[in-house]
Formats: C-alpha cells, sequence, structure tokens
C-alpha cells in the first residue's frame, strides 16, 4: 500500500475524527482539498481558526455567540417571552426548534445529556446555572426538550426533580418525535406539534 505523504495523512487523519466521516470520505476530502484552488483551502483555514477565536458561550443560555458578546442574540432580544425556557442538549437543537418559528421564550442549552456510561453527571452540564435561573428569574414554565432517548428521558426526569421545589410549570415535548432520533434531524411540522403536545412529566 503506498505512503502518503504526511500532510496529506494528517489531514485525512483530522477529517475522520468528524462525526459521520469514514476512511473513504475522508480521504476523498483531503485529495478534493489537494487539488482544489488556493483560496478554497485558505476560506476553510480560515473558517477553522476562527471557528475557536471569534466564538464563544452565551453567559445566561450558553448557547454558541460571537466571543466579543457576553448575551446571545436570542437572550438579548427583549421581544421574547422571558417567562418560558427552553431546555436542549446542544446549540445545534436551538437551530432546530428556531427553523419551525413556532417558539418565542428562551433557551438553556445543557451541553450534553445525563449518562452513566460515559462518566457525565450532572455536574457536567449546565444544570447549577438552570436552576439559579429558575430560582431568580420570573420564569413560568420549563419546556424540558432533551432528545428523546434513554440518556434524555433520565436527564429530563432529573429536572423535573431538581425544579420540584419552585413554582414553575415542567414540561416535555410531546413524543410527536421518533425515539432514539435527534432533534436537529426532525422535520419542522414533526418540531411544531411536538412543542404545541408538550406534557407534564410525570
Amino acid at each position: 500500500m503506498p505512503i502518503l505523504p504526511a500532510p496529506v495523512q494528517n489531514l485525512i487523519n483530522a477529517f475522520e475524527r468528524l462525526p459521520g466521516i469514514g476512511p473513504k470520505s475522508a480521504s476523498r476530502l483531503a485529495f478534493f482539498l489537494l487539488r482544489a484552488p488556493d483560496d478554497v483551502a485558505n476560506q476553510l483555514a480560515d473558517a477553522l481558526s476562527a471557528l475557536n477565536t471569534a466564538t464563544g458561550t452565551c453567559s445566561i443560555c450558553f448557547n454558541i455567540t460571537l466571543s466579543d458578546q457576553e448575551r446571545c442574540e436570542i437572550c438579548s432580544d427583549p421581544e421574547r417571552d422571558r417567562t418560558i425556557v427552553c431546555v436542549v442538549e446542544e446549540p445545534l437543537d436551538v437551530l432546530a426548534i428556531e427553523k419551525t418559528s413556532g417558539f418565542h421564550g428562551l433557551y438553556h442549552v445543557l451541553q450534553g445529556v445525563l449518562s452513566p456510561i460515559e462518566g457525565i453527571g450532572p455536574e457536567d452540564l449546565k444544570i447549577r446555572p438552570l436552576i439559579e435561573r429558575v430560582r431568580n428569574e420570573n420564569i413560568r414554565e420549563v419546556i424540558v426538550a432533551t432528545n428523546p432517548s434513554m440518556e434524555g428521558d433520565a436527564t429530563a426526569l432529573y429536572l423535573k426533580q431538581q425544579l420540584a421545589a419552585f413554582d414553575v410549570h415542567v414540561t416535555r415535548l410531546a413524543r410527536g418525535l421518533p425515539v432514539g432520533g435527534d432533534l436537529e434531524y426532525a422535520d419542522q411540522n414533526t418540531l411544531l406539534r411536538a412543542l404545541a403536545g408538550r406534557q407534564e412529566i410525570s
């Protein structure tokens, strides 16, 4: 088997670490960039560099924002309903719900879910800041929009228990979403039905 030059092999190895990219796809991407005009590779390099240097995390909801902004656009929007908070696993879930144009409240990004198998406990997620928001802000409803999986359900039940001491309505997205699926892959109509049919966590 021919040995590739180190820069090419290193790029293939880097692509392989991305989710959904296997060895063949990684090789195709690397050889595409090898043949592409210099500006294509330079734009990609600049974009990757800016991904870390120009982005940050919202101090309130932990969604992605620009590094020089303390709050994201959603938390800064005075038109949003500040009495409802939708709790999601990842920033991609915020994008999925926003595309439906059916939710006008605020968000809270947990940055993961409880997973004892992977060693992820409550202290590894943004659960404590959520509890502080409920304690200190005029929040009437918390919509738990974790994915309909074992980990997502376990996280939802844990949040329900943690918020039981507060005068807040805790709901869960209706089962219009497929079990084991991810919010980012759901179509807009399914997400709208799930939002409209959210239920009390029992």
